[in-house]
């Protein structure tokens, strides 16, 4: 009952960060019609704006998200309810909201914010974009911008506030249909989200394994994490990486035969990750 549990457990994870990326919005002002693209991940992190024609981004902070998977009933997609503050210069300049279910963007607004004096409501529209998406994908995190690319490479750029570069090369799917994925969380519970890029595994892909990269806040960069010890390891892999916040343990979940496994691990004072159980 308990691996059951923690394959629908792992299967709701999942469905949190499946979509499409960037999307491209427009709206009308006084003056013009102004195009941006919106990037962010997993429960909208890593989120910023650009404009179209305009090398600048624009922060956006996540001021609240909501993840609906029981009102709209059996078998239906779940919402995801998305609502970010602008910031500009580490000030509030406006608000975006929008809903989206699977890849279906729902009432995108943005509310402009001008000295709290003068609020200014516009609807965005979606932007259709004609061919094959591209692929690229971006992340504002920590102040470093983080850049690959979901179906057809394997290259991972991350570029530094200090305008210093990380070039690296991730696990690619061998599957032609498959996807590289990405999810933004606190891997390690030292308060900072990390970076993680999952694709199926190499065999029937039942489960993903994850290769991630831990964000260190005294050097401002992120590491790639060193695997554990699995001499007493169900799971020879960080597979289906799910994290329990409340009691600070990291679990892997992997399938053998007919069976599914699962592993239990902690970080001991010095950072190193350490087997527990195998539930």
């Amino acid at each position: 009952m308990m691996k059951k549990l923690f394959l629908l457990f792992v299967i709701a994870i999942f469905e949190t960060f499946l979509h499409a990326q960037p999307i491209t919005l427009k709206y009308l002002t006084e003056m013009k019609e102004l195009r941006l693209k919106l990037y962010y991940g997993n429960g909208g992190k890593g989120a910023f704006i650009q404009y179209e024609g305009k090398k600048e981004i624009i922060p956006l902070k996540v001021r609240s998200y909501k993840l609906d998977t029981i009102s709209q009933g059996p078998g239906q997609p779940a919402h995801h309810y998305f609502v970010w503050d602008e910031m500009v210069n580490g000030k509030l300049s406006g608000t975006y909201k929008m809903m989206q279910m699977k890849n279906i963007i729902v009432d995108p607004s943005y509310i402009r914010i001008r000295d709290f004096t003068q609020f200014t409501h516009f609807k965005l529209e979606l932007v259709e974009e004609e061919g094959d998406p591209d692929g690229d994908d971006k992340y504002l995190l920590h102040d470093a911008i983080i850049s690959f690319n979901h179906f057809y490479n394997n290259r991972l750029l991350i570029e530094y506030p200090d305008g210093k570069k990380m070039n690296a090369e991730l696990p690619f799917p061998d599957s032609p249909d498959a996807a590289q994925q990405s999810i933004i969380e606190d891997y390690n519970f030292d308060g900072y989200d990390d970076l993680a890029f999952t694709i199926p595994d190499a065999g029937m892909g039942v489960y993903s394994t994850f290769t991630i990269y831990l964000y260190n806040p005294k050097t401002k960069r992120f590491d790639l994490f060193k695997e554990p010890d699995y001499s007493k390891s169900a799971c020879s892999c960080l597979c289906d990486v799910s994290v329990d916040k409340k009691n600070k343990t990291l679990y892997t979940g992997c399938r053998g035969g007919a069976s599914w496994h699962q592993d239990a691990y902690r970080f001991d004072k010095n950072g190193t990750l350490k087997w527990v159980a195998s539930p």
